[in-house]
């Protein structure tokens, strides 16, 4: 059940062709091993925002809550890059709400924005979060909220706060109370692959598949409560979609030959893949809700790695038709394939921002492989990433980062960049490589 929220202020890698490999099952959710990806810091936003972040008051005879909000929103708007929280043993002094807040004290500490609040428990179960977020120059409330969670829901309803602060602030939405889909191989209690979904952050991950095979490329439907997947328990390869909340699946598709890399249309009424159906690997749809498949491209070529922009109209690939990778785009409906790509020697595993005017995708050259976007209306081709090999970007829903998998000292990790470039975060898993990662859609 989502926070009940209530308004205070009226104001208010592979080879580029070998698309998806994968698993075998574990219905439901395994919490085995659960070890978290610990995120560092990289690079931020010079001159990045200072803003403070009160612990929220706590004031009950029981025992307090088992996670702790204001922390929690604190690191958040931390590891965004953006935002330069203060310490807590640095404030002068720690108000509650805004009728505490002495401004001139604040403002001695440089602070731009201060975020205060309490907690306090309900009746029958659950909490009441009332926070406010103050415009320390001004003197302005700016956010004013109460929201109501049970204990299951803190660490939710704290991405949900950071990203009211964030948007508030930034102008755009935030993207903390979202989630990430990755593989994780070799860690210890798990079998040797397992695909794991955590939040945003790392916390909490749950595996909703374990197995002896390689797994790869998983895929969110729209609404976040599905992926699909490859998977070759068989001994072939198969499309799966399994639901994250029972645990169940469905094999989609399983003919002779390929069948990879799917992804999900935005509307969710359909599913792109790659198939070698016809002895030629090649880019198809289906139709969620009939199952009937339409094949799109028709070349000697190998054609794989769909990727749809934002309107669901128009589909971007990978092809080796040009002699090597590039990313060529072509109608859903049908029709003609046009190149998109020309940097480099090598350009492959595209991801559309949410705006539809950037895609992001592994540029190779001389041998280093890292991730890059290019401008859909002019062309122009930047390169975010140090590394020499990153692969598999992925979008977050807001478009301002782009998380993908990289390699240091032999061994996999996570990494974020900003769009721009300018952030840079590592996420690395204590035990076990990490790669293949996915951000999840908004929550619903």
């Amino acid at each position: 059940m989502n926070p009940i929220i209530r308004s205070l202020n009226s104001r208010n890698s592979t080879a580029f062709w070998l698309p998806g490999l994968l698993l075998t099952l574990l219905l439901g959710w395994s919490a085995a091993s659960r070890a978290e990806l610990e995120i560092d810091i990289i690079a931020g936003v010079e001159g990045a925002i200072p803003i403070a972040v009160v612990p929220f008051e706590w004031k009950d005879a029981g025992p307090p809550p088992s996670q702790d909000i204001s922390q929690i929103v604190h690191d958040d708007l931390a590891r965004s890059g953006q935002f330069k929280p203060l310490r807590t043993h640095d404030m002068a002094d720690l108000p509650h709400d805004m009728t505490e807040v002495n401004f001139a004290t604040w403002r001695l500490l440089q602070t731009d924005y201060l975020t205060v609040g309490r907690m306090r428990p309900q009746a029958g179960g659950g909490y009441e979060i009332r926070f406010e977020l103050l415009d320390v120059h001004t003197g302005q409330r700016l956010l004013g909220y109460a929201l109501r969670a049970r204990e299951g829901e803190l660490r939710q309803t704290a991405h949900q706060i950071a990203d009211m602060i964030y948007e508030k602030i930034m102008g755009v939405p935030g993207a903390f109370n979202t989630r990430i889909a990755y593989v994780v191989v070799n860690q210890p209690g798990l079998r040797r692959y397992a695909l794991a979904v955590a939040d945003a952050d790392g916390y909490g991950p749950q595996y909703a598949v374990q197995s002896d095979e390689p797994i790869l490329s998983p895929s969110w439907s729209p609404d976040g409560q599905k992926l699909a997947y490859v998977s070759f328990e068989e001994g072939r390869s198969s499309i799966y979609v399994q639901d994250l909340r029972t645990g169940q699946r469905e094999k989609i598709a399983s003919m002779k030959g390929i069948n990879g890399a799917p992804a999900w249309s935005p509307d969710g009424s359909q599913l792109a893949m790659a198939l070698s159906r016809s002895g030629n690997l090649e880019i198809y749809v289906m139709d969620m809700g009939t199952r009937k498949l339409k094949q799109l491209t028709h070349h000697w070529a190998i054609d794989t790695e769909p990727a749809w922009t934002p309107d669901s109209k128009t589909i971007v690939f990978t092809s080796d038709r040009a002699g090597r990778p590039r990313l060529y785009r072509i109608p859903a409906a049908g029709g003609t394939a046009e190149r998109l790509s020309f940097e480099g020697d090598y350009n492959a595993k595209a991801s559309i921002s949410p705006d539809g005017k950037q895609v992001a995708m592994v540029l190779g050259r001389d041998n280093d492989y890292r991730i890059a976007v290019q401008s859909l209306e002019t062309g122009i081709v930047r390169i975010l990433t140090p590394g020499f090999l990153d692969e598999s970007p992925s979008f977050s829903p807001n478009g301002s980062m782009i998380i993908y998998a990289a390699s240091e000292a032999d061994r996999g990790v996570l990494a974020a960049v900003s769009a721009d470039g300018r952030v840079r975060q590592r996420l690395v898993l204590s035990n076990g490589d990490v790669r293949e990662p996915a951000w999840s859609p908004y929550r619903r």
